[in-house]
């Protein structure tokens, strides 16, 4: 037999959030900017960033690029970037 879930009282639930609040160990709430940590903003865009595409290929040419080893992924953009400038 499935047990419900039991969702806590308002009571309960302000009894739980003075709880965490008092715990010295709870992480801090990140949801709202706090004085001292520093949100970086990650690494910045690319000029030429890359596209993800899903592109069908015949077997024997997949299995070519990646027989000869890790990269396989950039040497067929690289041989298609090439046949553009013939």
């Amino acid at each position: 037999m499935k047990s419900k879930l039991v969702r806590p009282t308002a009571d309960e639930d302000v009894g739980i959030a003075r709880g965490i609040a008092a715990d010295p160990d709870a992480a801090p709430d990140l949801s709202q900017p706090v004085e001292g940590i520093l949100r970086r903003p990650g690494r910045p865009p690319k000029a030429d960033c890359k596209v993800s595409v899903t592109l069908r290929l015949d077997r024997d040419v997949v299995e070519r690029f990646k027989a000869s080893g890790a990269g396989w992924q950039t040497r067929i953009n690289e041989a298609l970037r090439k046949s553009r400038s013939v």
